[in-house]
């Protein structure tokens, strides 16, 4: 029997992406096919990084099309490109970025920075390239997070800044360029200059995600951010505590009223399983997250526990993703890491450099 292209395309289309839990043929994930006899060859090409998941979705594929009646041999190249995306209002995507995420929280001591950390390490071991901007002017903790304390980073004109890297990942904060010990006494203003000049003046290497680490709450910084920072999405991270929620509602309100997308929202300290006699326990409350998300229509990325070992890693300069790779709350990060890329790939394409620059000169 004959193979066809259109035997091989309902074969696909009936094939679900188990990131996107779209088919790979409405995703347009599909790039090329070409049959050749009883050999079918496929390009299947992803729109968020995906290195671990190469090999299933290769054998994911191969089994699909194998069914198909009059099929021998099967040839699938599984890549991945990331592209730039949508941002909000008439702003243009940052020089060198293609694409910012910003960790936000309505209040602060809920897991904010710790979870922005994981997030870039688990979206650089899927092969991504990130960066990481730690926006808390008041309270940096990227320099510690990251095993970066110490160290300065370097200008070749004095005008702009290298960022540091750690662990793959490129890093920037305020941080790096004090004490540790000395408090910024600074007023609202300053904070927001220095948030733009620690963006803009980095000289940020190729990045296909930028994760902004957000000062919790909705002031100056956030709103800086939200009319100035070309944002792809935003995240919203929160305890199930009910005092907590009630600030979490805040900033995803804010975000929505800017314009910025909520890709979802994390919920830290969720459970605690002692680890003495295995007991779990909802010290914070339970299910405040998931409700949340239903109230809010939006999605609810992953829960992680309340774990020594997550703090203990964070303030070690090793985050979860990296100090122990193979643990569960691990999994949790990459897991959280991967829908937020797919989240992000279901935003329309930046445009903007289609478009020709007008100048109007008087004659």
């Amino acid at each position: 029997m004959a193979v066809t292209m259109d035997a091989v395309q309902a074969a696909l289309k009936g094939l679900i992406d188990p990131n996107t839990q779209k088919d790979f043929v409405t995703s347009k994930e599909v790039k090329s096919i070409n049959v050749d006899g009883d050999t079918v060859s496929l390009e299947i090409e992803l729109g968020y990084p995906a290195n671990s998941q190469l090999n299933a979705i290769r054998n994911l594929v191969v089994g699909a099309v194998k069914a198909v009646p009059g099929v021998a041999n099967v040839n699938v190249n599984v890549a991945y490109k990331i592209v730039a995306h949508a941002v909000q209002g008439t702003l243009k995507p940052l020089k060198g970025v293609k694409n910012i995420v910003a960790v936000a929280s309505g209040k602060g001591g809920v897991g904010k920075s710790t979870t922005a950390a994981n997030l870039a390490l688990a979206l650089a071991q899927e092969g991504a390239r990130v960066g990481l901007l730690d926006a808390d002017i008041y309270g940096p903790s990227m320099p510690q997070m990251m095993g970066l304390v110490g160290q300065q980073p370097e200008s070749d004109d004095g005008k702009t800044m290298h960022p540091l890297k750690a662990h793959g990942v490129q890093t920037m904060s305020i941080g790096f360029m004090i004490d540790v010990d000395s408090p910024m006494v600074w007023r609202g203003p300053m904070v927001t200059q220095a948030l733009e000049q620690l963006l803009n003046q980095t000289n940020w290497d190729d990045l296909d995600y930028l994760v902004v680490d957000m000062p919790p709450g909705t002031g100056d910084t956030q709103l800086t951010l939200a009319q100035k920072v070309p944002v792809t999405g935003a995240i919203i991270v929160t305890t199930p505590q009910d005092i907590a929620l009630i600030d979490a509602r805040k900033g995803l309100k804010m975000f929505e009223k800017v314009g910025i997308p909520i890709l979802g929202l994390v919920e830290n300290m969720s459970i605690h399983i002692c680890s003495k006699c295995g007991h779990e326990e909802h010290i914070f409350g339970h299910g405040g997250g998931e409700q949340m998300c239903k109230d809010y229509e939006t999605e609810f990325l992953g829960a992680l526990p309340l774990e020594l070992a997550i703090r203990e890693m964070a303030d070690s300069g090793k985050p979860t993703v990296v100090g122990a790779p193979d643990s569960r709350a691990a999994d949790i990060y990459r897991t959280i890491a991967r829908r937020v890329a797919v989240k992000v790939a279901e935003r329309a394409k930046d445009m903007t450099h289609k478009f020709p620059n007008i100048v109007v000169q008087n004659t």
